[in-house]
């Protein structure tokens, strides 16, 4: 045979892993859309499919009230720090139901939460009511995988940015707090949108891109007012990042900046108008100064946040309680709620990001910025408050997959463990499935509830599986102090409940919820700190999905009682 007709002969696809990632990525790059679309799909069908098993959770009920009063009544009155726009999604599939205000007064902090169980239970359709809620929050999540793709695909090519909406679909707090009618899935999707429309602009500062950047970061506010530290950090991480890399002169600087003025003119006045929208165009006096200005629900939202992050919230870390948290609580929460085949991809890919220059490393910018905020944030209640950091993980673990299947052709093994890091994540998230909240990898061992609780654990979803457990067993009474107000007896089956002594238990039946016994013990025992909760005493209990433990003490078993 010719060397030329050699030359024409194709060599052999190479077989095994090697072949296989080869193989994948030129699929991904010619059918990156079909692939997003279908992971998409099914991510969505993962978290519906939740909204029945759990019940309402502790913030729903409050988030569901705020957007039905300002859907029914025009007024945003309730409780103004968070902003509206992810309640008012939340409220709009139950006002679709006809169901409207129930008219309770606002008298505490309370009453917002009472009228989001009026909501809610009206009519005996809790289960139907809380779908909907729910369901108005899914948009953010097809729009935060809408902007993980286009992220990828303009700045890392198709490829990446398909498998960078795979791994972000298949995170387990992602699809949690996708499923729940609270604001983190809203304020995942606009930050990174907001952060990804403002480099945009920047590379090209028209009136549209302008305008477009404006409103997203506007979105971004509405949704959580922790866009107002977070994308200035990332904002700032990344042009530290750019002005260490680039080593721009001042005078470049100056020009590029006098250039951008006019189109950041436009969207700061976007910016104005769309929040304004979201606060239906109103204007009053601000409860904390004597001052009228448009939108005062706003700075009275920011104003309750900042007094918040003050005075702290209760808090548990690793057996310990705080006020005011810890610096290290964020880390540590991401040590242990990201699946480890992720965090193992997402290590390699921050040294490629590192290497490849300033757009690659935008990502990591962005999740840097969001960290480096909750170092100093005294709110450590979940993973759930920098949700939005997984936006920038998954897009540089996308880098990771990638390159590893560019390497499998010279070296065999790297296919091996590509094919096993992602074996590994599908299989970690399909098998948590519904139970996305109480996800914890395997650093956390079997008792996760040593490490966190609150809403990386039990936010109080578990109530109807312990209503159905306690049905089984023939309960004629449980003791039991519950992590969040609900209607046990009518609506979710329970016996008569009797409200629980943490310093004894009482004979039969006894419910814990995890949050209760570990993370409020501050509050409960801050007059009595020599008490010592009674489920610390005893074997474990039956746990009750991820949340509850269940214990039968004979009569007469318990001394005092």
């Amino acid at each position: 045979m010719s060397a030329r007709a050699q030359k024409r002969r194709k060599a052999p696809a190479p077989s095994g892993p090697v072949g296989a990632s080869r193989r994948a990525i030129e699929f991904l790059e010619r059918h990156s859309r079909a692939v997003v679309f279908a992971a998409v799909l099914v991510a969505s069908g993962r978290i519906v499919s939740t909204y029945t098993v759990f019940n309402h959770t502790a913030d729903e009920p409050a988030h569901v009230a705020c957007g039905m009063e300002w859907l029914d009544r025009g007024t945003y009155q309730y409780e103004t720090q968070h902003p509206p726009l992810a309640r008012v999604a939340a409220a709009v599939g139950p006002y679709l139901l006809g169901i409207r205000s129930q008219g309770t007064k606002k008298e505490d902090e309370l009453s917002m939460t009472m009228e989001g169980l009026a909501v809610l239970y009206r009519e005996q359709h809790y289960d139907l009511t809380l779908a909907m809620a729910r369901l108005g929050i899914l948009p953010f999540f097809w729009i935060a995988c809408l902007v993980v793709y286009w992220w990828g695909r303009r700045y890392q090519g198709k490829a990446a940015a398909a498998v960078a909406v795979l791994l972000f679909s298949f995170l387990p707090p992602v699809l949690a707090h996708a499923g729940l009618a609270t604001t983190d899935m809203a304020l995942t999707a606009f930050l990174g949108g907001a952060f990804l429309c403002g480099m945009v602009w920047l590379e090209r500062p028209t009136a549209v891109r302008g305008a477009l950047f404006g409103a997203s970061v506007a979105l971004a506010v509405l949704a959580k007012f922790s866009t107002l530290v977070f994308f200035p950090a990332s904002a700032a991480v990344a042009l530290v990042w750019y002005l260490a890399r680039e080593r721009p002169s001042p005078r470049r600087l100056a020009s590029e900046a006098g250039k951008r003025l006019p189109s950041l003119a436009l969207a700061v006045l976007t910016a104005c108008l769309v929040i304004w929208a979201g606060y239906r165009f109103s204007y009053g006096r601000v409860d904390f100064a004597d001052i009228r200005l448009p939108a005062p629900e706003l700075y009275s939202g920011i104003h309750m946040v900042t007094q918040h992050n003050a005075e702290g919230h209760p808090a548990y870390l690793l057996g310990r309680n705080s006020r005011t948290g810890w610096w290290y609580y964020y880390p540590v929460v991401l040590a242990v709620k990201t699946p480890l085949a992720f965090l193992f991809l997402l290590g390699f890919g921050l040294v490629l990001a590192v290497r490849k220059g300033v757009r690659a490393w935008l990502p990591v910018a962005f999740s840097a910025g969001i960290l480096l905020v909750g170092l100093f944030s005294h709110i450590n209640i979940g993973v759930r408050h920098i949700l939005p950091i997984y936006i920038g993980f998954s897009l540089t673990a996308a880098l990771a997959v990638v390159r590893m299947g560019e390497l499998a052709a010279a070296r065999k093994w790297i296919g091996w463990a590509l094919a096993l890091l992602l074996v590994w994540l599908g299989l970690t998230s399909l098998a948590i499935h519904p139970d996305y909240i109480a996800y914890f990898n395997e650093l956390a061992g079997s008792q996760p509830e040593k490490i966190l609780v609150d809403s990386d654990l039990d936010w109080g979803q578990d109530m109807k599986r312990l209503g159905r457990r306690l049905q089984q067993v023939g309960a004629p009474y449980v003791t039991f102090t519950p992590f969040v107000l609900a209607d046990l007896t009518r609506e979710h089956g329970y016996p008569p409940v009797r409200v629980s002594e943490f310093g004894i238990p009482s004979p039969g039946w006894n419910a814990v919820s995890l949050t209760q016994w570990k993370a409020r013990r501050l509050r409960l025992f801050d007059t009595h700190p020599e008490v010592t909760p009674w489920p610390e005493l005893v074997k474990p209990g039956e746990r009750i999905g991820r949340g509850m433990m269940l214990w039968y003490f004979p009569p007469g078993s318990i001394r005092g009682r």
